[in-house]
């Protein structure tokens, strides 16, 4: 059987064991304590910590050695694997599972170049063809032509994590709240840069950064989407979900909340339109 596994850093959510998709979770670390991502802390916890000791959780990849025991699992079964992790520039997490996989056989390591759903997205389209029985090869194999094409990218409705995490100048952040500045991030490359800026209320600006992402990556594979937040607003979310339907015909909009790993960058009520746009106009 080809077993397709990911960190937990891919936000699938109930994705994971719908579609039979093995997760590791990565660390979390809030003061001295130590937990697993989505296992024992969940992103409210965070939104707590950072309000009462005004500093970040760190976040950290897995050992080499906990990624070779999760992977044996599954190959002393006979089974290979196709492994997703979060971008190589972002985490040590692949350069840990690459060195995992080099100790065992039929273990195929994929730097997905990309964070959340992003990552999820080149899953379950892996999980899609496992279901139709390719072979490890051809999953793996198309999986890594279809990495340039994933379109990610989200809108911060707050600057305070950004800043905290040193990505942003204490100027540029009492700028963007005087101003009400929301920027929009892109994963490109397999790194973050900052977009678009947009003015205004988060729940009027995120409708204005669907259309424009829909324009300008214009040539979706309408399979799926992803919504993807930090705990944003139920009637924000609803309200992009209906820009999207409104927009683009693709056939599944799915709805999944970051986990601690990207809420601890980027903070509350962060929010991200995701697709893999190769398809054909």
């Amino acid at each position: 059987m080809v077993q397709i596994t990911c960190d937990s850093t891919a936000d699938l959510e109930h994705l994971f064991l719908q579609r039979n998709i093995r997760v590791l979770p990565l660390v979390v670390t809030l003061g001295n304590k130590s937990f697993l991502d989505g296992v024992d802390i969940n992103p409210p916890e965070i939104f707590t910590y950072v309000k009462e000791n005004k500093v970040l959780p760190k976040t950290a990849a897995r050992s080499e050695e906990d990624f070779y025991e999760f992977f044996k699992a599954f190959t002393d079964n006979g089974d290979s694997i196709i492994h997703f992790n979060i971008s190589a520039t972002m985490s040590a997490s692949h350069e840990m599972a690459k060195k995992a996989s080099l100790r065992l056989k039929n273990v195929f390591v994929v730097d997905s170049a990309n964070l959340s759903t992003g990552t999820g997205l080149l899953a379950l389209y892996a999980a899609d063809l496992r279901d139709q029985g390719k072979s490890d090869q051809e999953i793996y194999q198309s999986v890594l032509s279809r990495i340039p094409a994933v379109q990610a990218s989200f809108v911060v409705d707050t600057m305070e994590y950004l800043h905290k995490g040193g990505r942003c100048s204490g100027v540029a952040k009492f700028a963007a709240s005087v101003l009400r500045i929301k920027p929009m991030i892109l994963v490109k490359n397999g790194s973050m840069v900052v977009g678009k800026k947009y003015m205004g209320a988060f729940d009027k600006v995120i409708l204005k950064y669907v259309s424009d992402t829909l324009t300008s990556f214009d040539t979706p594979d309408y399979t799926r989407i992803f919504v993807t937040h930090t705990y944003a607003d139920p009637q924000t979310v609803q309200a992009v979900k209906e820009e999207i339907l409104r927009l683009a015909p693709f056939k599944e909009i799915i709805e999944t909340k970051a986990g601690c790993t990207v809420t601890s960058h980027c903070g509350k009520s962060t929010l991200g339109i995701l697709y893999i746009n190769d398809g054909k106009k």
